[in-house]
């Protein structure tokens, strides 16, 4: 293991909190680069997903962000599919190109390309909410991340939350589709190590700060950018090998 894997992680976690996310696809993208197997980055980026993602939401839900009456047709949708999806065995190949696409999705969600919501805004109509949350979810569950980093730039484009709620509501998301997706997966018990203890409290000690910085204070544009560039990289290394 890289002595300084855990620091990094710790990093992700911040950062990815401060917007609501779990930072699955950012873990996945270290695991990536370092050579980690598919069979371990599932679980890996699932587990540490939850831990990051239950903060996230305790911290912008206590500062009432939380909207119940925006989630739960996404929710209900996606969770059944994050599950099936978790069955799903992509080819190699397959499997780093999907991933290579979430991290571009994620790389301009942190640059905040999609907008940083408006007040005014509007439900979803539940049809079109419950058909685009079973896709998240398939997908999720396929490449081992909650979907927070997919669904939070439609809650922004389409003006049906604010930047906020949209963080609040993406960290529930990420939480019952990392569980349903862990669920799913049938090699969590062999691949889990000691060594993911200390990756549980690395990103413990990440969220709870960016959580707090996300939800209270604001966030920290500046590094936003910088793991930006580290995941666009991250992105074109798995597009090209």
């Amino acid at each position: 293991m890289e002595p300084w894997l855990p620091l990094l992680l710790l990093l992700v976690a911040f950062l990815y909190a401060s917007v609501g996310h779990g930072g699955a696809s950012g873990y996945l993208a270290l695991m990536a680069v370092l050579g980690f197997s598919s069979d371990v980055m599932r679980p890996t980026a699932l587990i540490l997903n939850l831990v990051v993602s239950a903060m996230a939401f305790a911290q912008f839900a206590r500062a009432g962000h939380f909207n119940w009456r925006l989630f739960w047709p996404f929710a209900l949708a996606s969770v059944p599919f994050a599950w099936l999806g978790a069955h799903v065995q992509l080819d190699t190949l397959v499997y780093k190109r999907v991933l290579a696409v979430c991290l571009l999705i994620a790389v301009a969600r942190l640059f905040g390309i999609f907008g940083n919501g408006k007040e005014g805004t509007r439900m979803p109509p539940l049809l079109l909410a419950l058909v685009i949350g079973a896709f998240l979810g398939l997908v999720s569950g396929m490449i081992g991340i909650g979907g927070g980093i997919l669904l939070s730039p439609l809650l922004l484009v389409f003006a049906w939350s604010t930047a906020k709620e949209s963080a609040a509501v993406s960290a529930a998301f990420i939480f019952v589709n990392s569980l349903a997706g862990l669920f799913g997966l049938e090699e969590v018990r062999s691949v889990v190590t000691t060594q993911h203890l200390l990756w549980i409290g690395a990103v413990l000690v990440g969220g709870a700060i960016g959580a707090y910085v996300g939800a209270q204070r604001y966030s920290e544009t500046r590094l936003r950018q910088v793991l930006g560039g580290v995941l666009l990289l991250a992105s074109f290394k798995l597009f090209f090998t």
